[in-house]
Order: structure tokens, then C-alpha cells, then sequence
């Protein structure tokens, strides 16, 4: 535990910033959170929450109008009333940042709230610019950085002269266009670029490569084959060299040729809200904007950590949120770590992504001889019953040993089920004990097993619900 008297400054108050300071009251230090925009950050104002909410309503949406069992049950063509639906989700928006953010600050004595823009005058002063005027130096002991990261717009002739939308405004937009087009075609694009198709807009993907180009290839063919089926138009290989806007319609010159639509979500990337920080004055090495930081969350200044989107960890809320934890630990006299090893990530299309641990390529890129399998959703008991089999389960393992490495699935409620192969990844077992594994059945985590299976056997073969 900490001495009483050490000061901590948070700069921040998203996921790694809130998750800092309680940790660093809880072991006893004395908190200064300085924030300068809305209490909360990226997940609960203008990111998760809000994202999950709209794709939600719009699977909701989808099933109205079409489902796989439409021969017995009756569909209709929802009605959407974008402004009711919107309403509804700014409301639990601003709940959850009440509960879980703003009265939690307000209850925590040992913590005190400056509304201002922080920048480092030294490595033990900051200068805060307070949102009511003048300014507030804070000295102290040790500081986090969660700063978080904002939208990355990309140089197009033409695009900064037009209204376009970035994710925040696309969650705030109280309609839904007719036409819409977005530019890029990884998790926050694919997610959206969905929800808009499913709540009413004609929607064209500009991807620069491929859907997920970081991801296994097999992933990304699969969600663009779930789009395609849902007449979302997937332009791969395809940018757009100029943007135009006449105040009603955007016209896009691409290679593919030239596109228009109501609206334009540019959807390419997010970049480290750093660049005010004065990092440069105190020792606290960047790479394009993003802060470097070691296992132990600390920069390379000593007594300055961070954690979270601002850094180079990856852009996952409970990545963020774990880091700040274990930087409080560090900085009030602990030694923790953050172990990324078996990092599970979600994409919250329909079918969804989750992905952990090593794919095919990254395992071979290190040295592994590896084998992997995949099983189809055809195979799955569950997706048969659901009537839903696009999608599948890739397992991959070390050759010899049978030691998973790595597990990719594209399938409904897919997030549901990765936790499991987190935990098998943690316990370092091998395929063949996931197999011998009892699994509920009718689950679609059991697709785990069946696809652990398949390294010893064909499941196709089995009955329905064979150990």
C-alpha cells in the first residue's frame, strides 16, 4: 500500500483514467483527475455503449423484416423512427455515465475533479487551462496518461470541405439516409456500414484492400459474404481520390468509378489525443502520436504512466481499463503486469467476430509448425437448430504438442463463446483435451469442442450430441 500523502494526476476519465484513480485510492494515494471534455470517455459517451445500442435496434430490425423462419412466422417491413430510437439510446447513455462515471467521482472523497486541458510544464508540474478560465498549476508525484484517441480523417482532396460523419456523429445522426457510403472497412466501419443497411440506408463499403485485412482472410470473406446476402455493396480494392458535396448529395471519384449518397461515414482509423500534451518536454516517447509504454504501463519517463487508446496497446476498452488498473498498482509501490498473450477481441456484426490468441499465419510468422482445422457452422448443432449456418471455427495448434494457439470464429453470439478459448489459451491445453471437455449441448460455444474434434476425427460422423 501506498503512503497517504502521494499525489497522483489522472489525465482523463475514460475507461484506463477511471479504472487508475479508484485503484490509486483504494491503495491509498490522494487523486487529481483532470478532464476537459465530457466525464466518461470514448465507450460510454460516443463509442460501446452507443454503437451496441444502435446495432441492437437494427438486428431487431432485420428480424422484423426477415428471418429464417419468415414460412411460419408472419415478417413485416419495420417502421424506423431514427429520432425515438436515438432518444432511447442517449438516455441509457447518460445513466450509465451517471452511474458509472460522474457519481462515483462525486462519492470519492479522495479524489478531486479539475474541468480543464492538461499539459506538462515538467515531469512532477502540470498546467491546467480550466474550462471557466485561468489556469491551475498541479504538482504531484506521479501522473497517468489515459487521453484516449479521436477519429483519424484521411487526406482526400475535397473531404475536409464537405459535413461528412466520423463514428461519433454517424451515432448522433437522427435519421437515416437513403444512400450511404464508408470509407474503410475495419471494425468500426463494418459495424455501422451494418447497422445503417439494417435500419433502412443503401450502403457501399469502400474498402482499401480487403473486409478486416488484419485479420485472417477467411474472416473477412465471411462477414463480406453475410453483407453481400444482406445487399450491402462491398468495394475492395477501392479509394476514393476526390470528394464533392453540393449541400444535398457527396460524389465520390474512385477507382471502381464514381459513387454518390446522401450521406459519408469516414471510418478509417482512430489517432491518440497527444499532441497538446507537451510530451516532448518531459521525456515521453511517441510513435505516430501514440505513446510507448512498457509491460509495467510506465513511459519512458519515470514516475508517467498510461494506458489505453492513447497508447500503442490495442484499442479495446477492457485492454484500457485492465492497464490503468495495473498502473495504479505500479505507481503507488506495486509491481503488476499487463499480459496481452490471450487478448480476446469481438466484432459486433451479424455473424460476429472474436477472435483470440494466434491465427494461422502469425503462429507460422513465429516459428510454430502448425496444424489447424475448421469446422463450418453446418457441423454445429446449434446453428443448425437457429437455421443460421453461415459462418465457422478455425482452431489452430502447435503440431506436435497439440497446444492451442489460436482460435477464429465467425458465428452468431460468437463473443459469448471466446471466453472459453481465452481460458483455455490461459491453461495452455491442447486440442485434445478440449475435445474431451463436456460442453452443454445446443450451445454454440459446444462448436468449440466439435472443432477440437475435428483434429482426431470427422464430426459429421458423430451423433448428435456424442462425446
Amino acid at each position: 500500500m501506498s503512503d497517504n500523502n502521494l499525489h497522483i494526476a489522472v489525465i482523463g476519465s475514460g475507461a484506463s483514467a477511471m479504472a487508475a484513480a479508484l485503484k490509486a485510492t483504494e491503495r491509498g494515494a490522494r487523486v487529481t483527475l483532470i478532464e476537459r471534455g465530457t466525464i466518461g470517455g470514448t465507450c460510454v459517451n460516443i463509442g460501446c455503449v452507443p454503437s451496441k445500442i444502435m446495432i441492437r435496434a437494427a438486428h431487431i430490425a432485420h428480424l422484423r423484416r426477415e428471418s429464417p423462419f419468415d414460412g411460419g412466422l408472419s415478417a413485416q417491413v419495420p417502421v424506423v423512427n431514427r429520432s425515438a430510437l436515438l432518444a432511447q439510446q442517449q438516455a441509457r447513455v447518460e445513466e450509465l455515465r451517471e452511474s458509472k462515471y460522474q457519481s462515483i467521482l462525486d462519492d470519492n472523497a479522495a479524489i478531486t475533479v479539475l474541468r480543464g486541458e492538461a499539459r506538462f510544464v515538467n515531469e512532477r508540474t502540470l498546467m491546467v487551462t480550466l474550462n471557466n478560465g485561468g489556469e491551475q498549476t498541479v504538482h504531484f508525484d506521479r501522473a497517468f496518461i489515459g487521453t484516449g484517441a479521436r477519429p483519424a480523417i484521411p487526406p482526400i482532396p475535397g473531404l475536409s470541405e464537405t459535413p461528412y460523419l466520423t463514428s461519433t456523429r454517424a451515432l448522433e445522426l437522427d435519421h437515416i439516409p437513403e444512400r450511404l457510403v464508408v470509407i474503410g472497412a475495419s471494425v468500426v466501419a463494418i459495424e455501422l456500414a451494418q447497422a445503417f443497411a439494417r435500419l433502412g440506408s443503401k450502403v457501399t463499403i469502400l474498402a482499401r484492400s480487403r473486409v478486416l485485412s488484419q485479420e485472417d482472410p477467411a474472416v473477412g470473406d465471411a462477414v463480406e459474404a453475410a453483407f453481400r446476402r444482406e445487399g450491402i455493396e462491398v468495394l475492395k480494392q477501392t479509394q476514393a481520390s476526390e470528394i464533392a458535396h453540393n449541400g444535398r448529395v457527396f460524389t465520390l471519384q474512385t477507382n471502381a468509378g464514381t459513387l454518390e449518397a446522401e450521406q459519408l461515414l469516414v471510418a478509417t482509423g482512430r489517432t491518440p489525443n497527444t499532441e497538446i500534451l507537451n510530451l516532448e518536454a518531459i521525456g515521453v516517447a511517441t510513435e505516430r502520436g501514440a505513446i510507448r509504454i512498457d509491460n509495467h504501463l510506465q513511459t519512458t519517463s519515470s514516475g508517467i504512466y498510461a494506458a489505453g487508446d492513447c497508447t500503442d496497446q490495442p484499442q479495446f476498452v477492457y485492454v484500457a481499463a485492465a492497464g490503468g488498473s495495473r498502473a495504479a498498482i505500479n505507481m503507488t509501490g506495486g509491481n503488476a503486469s499487463l499480459d496481452l498473450s490471450a487478448m480476446p477481441k469481438v466484432i459486433f456484426t451479424d455473424p460476429q467476430v472474436a477472435t483470440v490468441g494466434l491465427s494461422e499465419a502469425e503462429a507460422q510468422a513465429q516459428g510454430f509448425d502448425t496444424d489447424s482445422r475448421i469446422l463450418t457452422l453446418s457441423d454445429v448443432p446449434r446453428a443448425l437448430i437457429n437455421f443460421d449456418t453461415g459462418g465457422f471455427i478455425k482452431m489452430v495448434a502447435e503440431r506436435e504438442s497439440g497446444r492451442l494457439l489460436g482460435v477464429q470464429a465467425v458465428t452468431g453470439e460468437a463473443g459469448e463463446l471466446i471466453q472459453t478459448a481465452v481460458m483455455a489459451l490461459r491453461a495452455r491445453i491442447t486440442v485434445h483435451n478440449l475435445a474431451d471437455e463436456l460442453f452443454p449441448y445446443l450451445t454454440m460455444v459446444e462448436g468449440l469442442k466439435l472443432c477440437a474434434q475435428t483434429f482426431t476425427k470427422d464430426v459429421s460422423q458423430l451423433s448428435c450430441c456424442a462425446g
